[in-house]
């Protein structure tokens, strides 16, 4: 699952980049953005460089939790900032959240869903068929696969009709299936090849009724976060990523997705990934 490449190939990428962002950037002049899971890790760094960055108005910054959100609520005087509390799981709630976003934005410009679980107490990546566990492979697919679709459904009518936009998702390189190779890791691999095949579907009804949004599944590469941490002492040197440079990264790959990118699956590196 952890893989990287070259920081010469970073380099490379960012560069080939360049002139399209410069294009690109007066499309989210006084946006407004939602980060949803942005209690840590991944989606706080997303939060940190939106507010950070002059194109956008508003950011939205959801989390489940007061007490293992500290770092995401100690932002909350940023004047751009909006914290909202939402258990993304439940469809009730990401309806609230539309409907409380609706109150304060026009519209929205980027949403990035950074929702998803590899391992949390008993909840572990199986590495036979023999620890199958029925009630752990639905909890992989509660957290992994549905707040994506839930997020599609409610917020579909908040995303711009005029302009481009974008909603991307934090998927997993593992959750190809032509790309499975060394096996195990059922219920991430499923829930993530669940979630892929969920935005492709969306992305072909949003080419239809939302047709200047862009559906993005993005591999964030090995990062160094609390996900990643049990598993960090297999990763080759130079590819464990810091938060801030998968962000840019990702962020990156956001700024340069065109409509005809709707529905595809990128690497960190901007490559696109076998489904």
């Amino acid at each position: 699952m952890w893989r990287g490449c070259s920081q010469f190939a970073t380099i490379v990428l960012r560069k080939s980049y360049k002139h399209k962002v410069n294009a690109l950037a007066q499309t989210w002049q006084q946006g407004n953005a939602l980060v949803v899971g942005a209690s840590q890790g991944i989606g706080l760094g997303f939060v940190r460089h939106l507010l950070a960055d002059d194109r956008f108005h508003r950011v939205f910054a959801t989390y489940r939790q007061p007490e293992t959100a500290t770092d995401l609520l100690a932002l909350q005087n940023h004047p751009k900032l909006h914290c909202l509390t939402l258990e993304a799981t439940e469809e009730g709630e990401v309806a609230q959240l539309a409907a409380k976003i609706q109150a304060q934005a026009a519209g929205l410009d980027l949403v990035v869903n950074c929702v998803g679980v590899l391992h949390q107490g008993s909840l572990q990546p199986e590495k036979s068929l023999r620890q199958i566990d029925v009630d752990q492979l639905m909890q992989y697919f509660q957290i992994n696969s549905v707040p994506g679709i839930l997020l599609a459904k409610h917020l579909q009518s908040l995303l711009r009709q005029e302009g481009r936009t974008v909603f991307a998702n934090l998927s997993a390189k593992i959750g190809s299936i032509e790309d499975n190779r060394l096996g195990g890791w059922y219920g991430y691999r499923a829930s993530k090849a669940a979630l892929n095949m969920l935005l492709k579907t969306a992305a072909i009804e949003y080419g239809r009724k939302n047709p200047h949004t862009v559906i993005l599944a993005l591999h964030p590469g090995t990062t160094d976060t609390r996900l990643s941490e049990p598993f960090q002492r297999n990763v080759p040197p130079g590819k464990l990523f810091s938060i801030d440079r998968t962000v840019t990264q990702l962020l990156t790959i956001i700024d340069n997705a065109t409509e005809a990118d709707n529905g595809a699956f990128f690497s960190w590196d901007g490559s696109r990934l076998p489904w």
